[in-house]
């Protein structure tokens, strides 16, 4: 559809889906402890704010891939948007945990409709022509780590200035202005209305990675050997057994297996949720630092992140693309990798009488850096990876590995935070002394990322004197 007119326009209206669902999951981290005040939440239970929205998000982008292959790709990214909606109504009204968190899980599943949607829609307006396909996915694959950190600005500015229930009802003009754009710009795609829908394997990956997140938060609090954590851990891992076997066994999966043959896909995925379960907890828990330690309202803590954000927009357009075609996508993922760890590690020095200057700004763009770098290679090999036919599949897996490696590593560095001190509110050494722990806890998740990356990552020679390397695939698939 490289003649279709108003492609551009509905390329901006896909960059803000993604940039929005993936702010969603970090517009509240400046105004979690103002939430945790009003609603009564625990340190400990806290990132579940985080949580119940990543969880669902992570957990239903399969099955929202399935439906927009089904019923097509402008059907279910309005109905994400409405779905979206729906939830941000709910959880900006709450006036409980958990309401609060039933509404957060609904937001989840309308960005596990749009998410996915989205990107099919892009390879429907720009697949057939390279050059424009270089320049969309740059935009697109700009827009989810921006979101990310702007959300951390934004949620400062609404929660500072207006209150923290506008984190949520900032999605609703949003919406509206999102569901009234998208019959004009965006092309029909009739899907194929025909085959089945796993409903059980849905459900039982949802409910498995819900179960090991929660299991895992709860751990420190009720200990890792008591009778209430081994069963939901156990749970877990049966459910997510059950899900593998099912998808294993039916005609039509939410998840061919058979994919993860592909060269580089799983590498690639494992990298992505692992960069997920780095980068997430070291913004919730730079967030806490800056307000419980430091002092930050919450403006402030949202200002003191948004130099992260210009760099990472300009690392994400300009410097990866660059990058990938001089160096190579595997020497990008595993210095990007290697650059966010060195961030983190130098973040895990934060002391208890600290300031922005010396403590965070440094490490932060430090470990942006590495971000912007790992990002995009990783994210274009997952994809370019896959045969043509199966690109919606693997962007729903890729997004998925991100997902999850976020839901899963904010889980273990905050049972890891807590049981070094974190849990102590007030005392803001012991704080200190938990952050610190959970920074080094995300290092240790890059460095293991990095390894992964130069040990599995393959690089093909070419074909032939017309081939193109799979490193120009891959800048042609993530930016250029």
């Amino acid at each position: 559809m490289s003649s279709y007119p108003r492609r551009w326009w509905a390329l901006s209206l896909i960059a803000a889906a993604q940039f929005m669902v993936i702010m969603d999951t970090s517009i509240i981290g400046v105004a979690l402890p103002k939430i945790q005040q009003d609603l009564g939440f625990s340190q400990e239970n806290l990132s579940w704010v985080f949580n119940a929205y990543v969880v669902a998000f992570g957990g239903l982008l399969l099955l929202g891939g399935r439906l927009s292959d089904l019923f097509g790709a402008r059907r279910m990214f309005a109905t994400g948007w409405l779905v979206l909606l729906a939830g941000s109504a709910v959880a900006g009204a709450a006036s409980s945990v958990s309401v609060e968190l039933t509404g957060r899980a609904v937001q989840g599943v309308g960005a596990a409709l749009i998410a996915p949607s989205a990107l099919t829609l892009l390879m429907m307006l720009f697949g057939g022509t390279p050059r424009e396909l270089t320049r969309a996915l740059a935009l697109y694959g700009a827009a989810a780590p921006a979101g990310g950190t702007a959300g951390v600005f934004l949620g400062g500015v609404i929660t500072e200035y207006l209150s923290w229930p506008w984190v949520f009802y900032i999605n609703i003009p949003i919406a509206v202005v999102a569901l009234l754009a998208t019959p004009a710009l965006m092309p029909a795609g009739a899907g194929r209305g025909r085959g089945s829908i796993d409903w059980i394997g849905a459900a039982t990956v949802t409910t498995g990675l819900g179960l090991a997140v929660y299991g895992i938060v709860r751990a420190p609090e009720v200990g890792w050997g008591s009778t209430s954590t081994a069963p939901v851990l156990g749970a877990a891992v049966v459910l997510l057994l059950v899900f593998v076997t099912l998808q294993a066994r039916r005609r039509q999966p939410l998840m061919r297996l058979a994919i993860f043959r592909t060269p580089n896909l799983g590498a690639a995925n494992l990298v992505q949720l692992l960069l997920g379960g780095a980068w997430i907890p070291m913004w919730f828990f730079l967030n806490l630092y800056l307000q419980q330690v430091l002092g930050f309202s919450a403006f402030p803590s949202g200002a003191a992140l948004l130099p992260m954000t210009v760099l990472i927009m300009l690392g994400m357009v300009a410097l990866a693309p660059w990058a990938i075609n001089r160096f190579g996508s595997k020497s990008m993922v595993v210095t990007g990798m290697a650059v966010l760890a060195v961030g983190m590690g130098w973040l895990a020095l934060v002391r208890s009488d600290g300031s922005y200057w010396v403590d965070v700004l440094p490490a932060s763009l430090v470990a942006a850096l590495g971000m912007s770098l790992a990002f995009i290679p990783s994210l274009g090999t997952a994809i370019s990876s896959a045969r043509p036919e199966e690109g919606g599949l693997a962007s729903g897996i890729v997004n998925t590995s991100y997902q999850i490696g976020s839901a899963l590593g904010l889980a273990a560095m905050t049972a890891l935070a807590a049981a070094h001190g974190a849990d102590q509110l007030g005392n803001t050494q012991a704080l200190t002394n938990g952050f610190s722990t959970a920074f080094i806890g995300a290092a240790l998740v890059a460095v293991l990322g990095a390894l992964v990356a130069a040990l599995a990552l393959r690089t093909r020679r070419k074909a032939g004197a017309n081939a193109e390397t799979p490193d120009r695939e891959v800048a042609a698939a993530a930016g250029h």
